[in-house]
């Protein structure tokens, strides 16, 4: 089954050649915004480099910044494995108003280094079907079918779970190897309880006021590794909601230098329709709530405990998506619908005030409202072949 993708921080115009492809392509990316984009990644549809570049192997893809001819790392994406370019991603610093042009072309394999990598997940048979993933501020893991049936701690749970690290290393297999990620032995430490609550940024579909959610994933699909892109799917059996079968595949990305992840939930009904569905945040009873209609996220600062410092959580709704918070027993929710066929699109994710990027809940506030004036504002994006 192969999901829907939207291109959702860029818009695209290419310049056709007016004869065969030529040896390059230039990338021109403008930031409209009165605002710094920061390690913002710059996304290139495979189809629209290849009407302009004789693209025989993804993996020699190069991009170098035209204005300094560094090259730059980038990521060729090619989700269902046929050979062929999907997209082309890698990241730059824009300035307000700042257009950067960038060179594509063909040379020698690029082998990223260790360093080089920023975004990384796996299943973790041995961890009862883990599966987590990280970038260089965050990292989660949701589980598998293996934890229902463990006996001394079984759990039936879709939660997206949250490890807080403060360190811009990948760390999880690191973690998993030591089985000590509870004690903060100087690079973070999973504090956070999920439970069978929604963690942060888990879903289920949303009927007559109650949400409906899934067990655990029963199978997993990796896309995308990394260095600067992790994708991967996760696929639910069935449950039933008011009489009616659903199932979900869920796609989840996540970029090098963000705190938000992308979630694409694509629901598969008997009788297929518009679905409403939410995702949430696990109610604590010392968070602070805040609910934004403009900027279109809920989100939470809760303490973690006393040397612990603080975490926020964050659901962000697409530009053109309503949203509606609401609650349950357990979750603040937002709620939000999906067209028939369509996944329900959202991001979620959080921040945690020991890692040095958010120091309380104004500046958690502030990045999640750039958060989604870069979704409503996305690069301008212009293709052309260079002679």
């Amino acid at each position: 089954m192969r999901m829907i993708r939207f291109l959702s921080l860029l818009t695209l115009t290419t310049v056709l050649p007016l004869s065969a492809a030529r040896a390059d392509v230039l990338v021109s990316a403008q930031n409209e915004l009165k605002a710094r984009r920061v390690q913002e990644t710059v996304e290139v549809p495979g189809a629209e480099i290849a009407k302009l570049l004789s693209v025989t192997d993804v993996r020699r893809i190069r991009v170098t910044d035209a204005g300094s001819g560094q090259q730059l790392v980038a990521q060729s994406l090619d989700f269902d494995g046929d050979g062929s370019l999907d997209l082309l991603i890698f990241q730059s610093d824009f300035e307000p108003g700042q257009v950067k042009k960038f060179r594509v072309s063909q040379g020698d394999r690029q082998h990223p280094t260790k360093d080089q990598f920023k975004a990384y997940g796996r299943f973790v048979r041995e961890r009862f079907d883990d599966f987590a993933w990280e970038n260089d501020r965050i990292a989660h893991r949701m589980y598998g079918p293996a934890l229902e049936t463990w006996q001394r701690e079984p759990l039936t749970s879709s939660a997206v779970d949250i490890w807080c690290k403060r360190t811009p290393r990948l760390v999880i297999n690191d973690w998993y190897m030591a089985d000590d990620y509870h004690a903060d032995t100087g690079e973070g430490a999973d504090f956070y309880s999920a439970g069978k609550s929604r963690g942060v940024g888990g879903s289920g579909i949303w009927e007559d006021n109650q949400l409906f959610v899934s067990r655990n994933f029963m199978d997993s699909k990796m896309l995308a590794n990394g260095p600067i892109r992790v994708v991967f799917e996760l696929i639910y059996a069935p449950w039933v909601v008011k009489g009616r079968r659903i199932a979900e595949t869920k796609r989840i990305s996540l970029d090098a230098g963000q705190n938000l992840n992308r979630f694409e939930s694509l629901y598969l009904l008997d009788a297929p329709r518009d679905v409403s569905f939410a995702a949430g945040i696990k109610k604590q009873p010392q968070a602070t709530v805040e609910f934004s209609q403009d900027g279109g996220f809920i989100r939470t600062w809760e303490p973690v405990s006393k040397q612990d410092g603080f975490v926020g959580g964050a659901i962000v709704a697409l530009p053109n998506q309503k949203a509606e918070r609401a609650e349950d027993q357990l979750n603040y929710l937002l709620v939000m619908q999906a067209g028939t066929g369509q996944p329900g699109v959202y991001y979620a994710g959080f921040g945690w005030d020991k890692a040095g990027q958010f120091r309380n809940a104004q500046e958690w506030d502030d990045y999640l409202r750039g958060f989604s004036e870069r979704l409503k504002s996305p690069l301008k994006i212009t293709l052309s072949a260079e002679n």
